[in-house]
This record gives C-alpha cells, sequence and structure tokens, in this order.
C-alpha cells in the first residue's frame, strides 16, 4: 500500500514536523524485522515520526529510508541529511487531518 500525497498535504506535514524529535534510530543493523515493527507501532500511534539513520553513504541511508517506508506502508514527507520524516494515517484513530488540495 503506497500513499500518494499532494504538495499542499507534504508541505502541511513538513510543518508539523518541525517541532518533533527524532522518535526512532536505525543503527549499523540495518533494517531489521523489530525496527519494522517499532516503526509500524509508532506510525499507528502518532501517523507522523522522525527517524534517523546512521551511514555515512548517502545513497545506502536513502535506500534504507526507502525500504522502512516500504516495509511499514508510510509515505516519505521529507528527508534531510540523516533524519526522515514518515506519515501514515492511522487504522483506528486518526489524529492528523489532511488538507484536501
Amino acid at each position: 500500500m503506497s500513499i500518494v500525497l499532494t504538495n499542499a498535504q507534504i508541505r502541511f506535514l513538513r510543518g508539523m514536523a518541525h517541532d518533533l524529535k527524532a522518535m526512532l534510530q536505525v543503527g549499523g543493523k540495518g533494517i531489521t524485522d523489530a525496527l519494522a515493527a517499532e516503526v509500524d507501532g509508532a506510525l499507528e500511534h502518532h501517523e507522523l515520526i522522525k527517524v534517523k539513520v546512521a551511514g555515512e553513504d548517502r545513497d545506502l541511508r536513502d535506500a534504507m529510508i526507502a525500504e522502512l517506508a516500504e516495509r511499514t506502508g508510510a509515505a516519505l514527507v521529507q528527508r534531510i541529511g540523516h533524519t526522515a520524516v514518515l506519515y501514515r494515517p492511522a487504522k483506528e484513530k486518526r489524529h492528523i487531518v489532511l488538507p484536501r488540495a
């Protein structure tokens, strides 16, 4: 399941994520099942999270972020340096109401 966001929705989510602290950090082991489960739970509870990704190689970081987003069904809102912002609406109770256009 892939979430498609409009430019207005991305701007809205980037504004909301500005003051967030990184909740999780991807370490040297990369994307493990346990990490994917933690990110999945955090997305279900918060909907919008920041994740720090360790690693010096930019392409490797981008690949890990893409894999994490794909495995959790989240949309990548923004990536700056080592930090990625992920969004996925909660299945039970939504907290974030996205703008229409």
